[in-house]
């Protein structure tokens, strides 16, 4: 009988250690809300896979208009054949961005009379126009390269000696840029950069069924590693916002040419954010911007791709990791991709060059986390149910500072929707400095 007595007190033991023990993909609280790009009007979106000098580089198309007026020109630092180009799918950006997404997750404070474990913690074919392509490039100082079409795009692969021949010549070929684009295509020319150019094959489009354009994948080697934004800025009206999806072995990618801030983190928030964690999220990016003076890249999320905590999307698996670029795994290896998500909301003045880029091993974690702390609503009866009560109060006021700091709010609206308790003495010098 002793020895049973043993035994059942060694069970019950380690029951005690498993249930109390933190499991991989679990977290306390849980998941509430993401701010993904859906919160953008214009937001651009590339997927950059790379390992050494190799790079799959995904760029998804933001394009509102007629089909029949849409080019994209991006300058590549090679020249790139048929089989170096792909037609992507959607979704697989959509999953990317679903998983590196700030999330606003959601804690419970439980009874302070009980005691209890807290496990809170810190926590192609040749077109018909070809002979007149031909002719007018070798005036125009343009070579064509290579011409292809993949999936619903017509391409041609181009190189230069002059910027202003390059422009006349997109121009003569029916590709609608905007005028004075030669003074931004000139920097790529002096560095003998290659410019993939892609327009949309009427035919193909109507053949394929798909509504809106496909991402355009792009496979190549080079040292160079690097993503040309100038030319989008071309167009632009207002400021840009680009989200970079960086994906590779190693660990995390930095911006080497801007500096680079993480996003505000791990804040604890008045509960209504619920219900306008929208709003929090574009007020709070805003804010931190013109506080950074404009010039700045933001990290918001740098993790191992083979788990997540919290969860905001569940992790991609191998095929469509594949699909979005990743080379470097078969299925005998493990999910070996960190990934590393940049946003960037730029403007000509204040972004005068190219994102540079530099894999480095640093797999330190990080992501856009806001929390929600629930008050206890049940009766508190005990000493420790007292002060919870007393301290209650001023983590409270401590959250609404917190969001009138981050989104520049008024915070005497935050308090009413706060529902701070009334007759509450607001020291003075706290609306002064806010």
């Amino acid at each position: 009988m002793k020895l049973w007595r043993i035994f059942i007190t060694l069970v019950l033991t380690v029951l005690a250690v498993i249930s109390f023990a933190p499991i991989a993909w679990a977290f306390c609280g849980f998941y509430v809300a993401k701010a993904d790009t859906k919160l953008y009007n214009q937001a651009s979106q590339v997927v950059i896979a790379r390992d050494g000098d190799r790079t799959v580089l995904t760029m998804a198309n933001d394009y509102q208009g007629d089909v029949e007026d849409f080019a994209l020109v991006v300058p590549v630092p090679v020249v790139l054949e048929q089989e170096q180009v792909n037609v992507g799918e959607p979704q697989i950006i959509e999953r990317l961005d679903s998983f590196s997404a700030p999330r606003l997750v959601e804690y419970f404070d439980s009874n302070p009379c009980e005691r209890r474990f807290d496990l809170l913690q810190s926590e192609a074919a040749p077109s018909q126009t070809g002979t007149r392509i031909r002719e007018s490039a070798d005036s125009l100082g343009v070579t064509v390269e290579e011409r292809f079409t993949v999936g619903e795009y017509d391409i041609v692969v181009l190189s230069a000696k002059e910027s202003k021949g390059l422009e006349t010549w997109l121009r003569g070929n029916g590709y609608r840029i905007p005028r004075g684009a030669n003074q931004l295509l000139k920097p790529y020319i002096r560095q003998k950069m290659k410019f993939f150019v892609a327009k949309v094959n009427l035919k193909e489009f109507e053949a394929s069924g798909y509504q809106f354009l496909r991402p355009i994948q792009m496979a190549y080697e080079s040292p160079r590693f690097m993503l040309p934004i100038r030319l989008g800025m071309i167009n632009a009206t207002t400021e840009q916002d680009l989200f970079v999806y960086l994906l590779s072995p190693q660990g995390q990618a930095e911006i080497t040419n801007y500096r680079t801030v993480k996003i505000p983190s791990n804040t604890e928030l008045p509960v209504f954010i619920k219900n306008e964690f929208e709003d929090f999220y574009k007020a709070m990016f805003q804010t931190s911007y013109e506080r950074e003076n404009k010039k700045v890249a933001f990290l918001e999320y740098a993790w191992d791709m083979g788990s997540c905590d919290p969860c905001s999307a569940q992790p991609l698996n191998l095929e469509e990791l594949r699909q979005a670029g990743v080379f470097w795994l078969n299925p005998s290896t493990r999910n070996n991709v960190f990934i590393t998500r940049f946003h960037v909301r730029y403007s000509r003045d204040q972004f005068p060059e190219d994102l540079m880029f530099q894999e480095t091993s640093n797999r330190q974690l990080f992501q856009g986390r806001y929390i929600l702390r629930h008050p206890y609503q049940g009766e508190i009866n005990c000493p420790a149910g007292r002060e919870y009560k007393r301290s209650l109060n001023q983590r409270l006021e401590r959250e609404v500072q917190t969001l009138a700091k981050l989104t520049r709010w008024n915070i005497k609206d935050i308090r009413q929707k706060a529902n701070l308790p009334q007759g509450r003495r607001v020291r003075w010098w706290r609306e002064l400095w806010q």
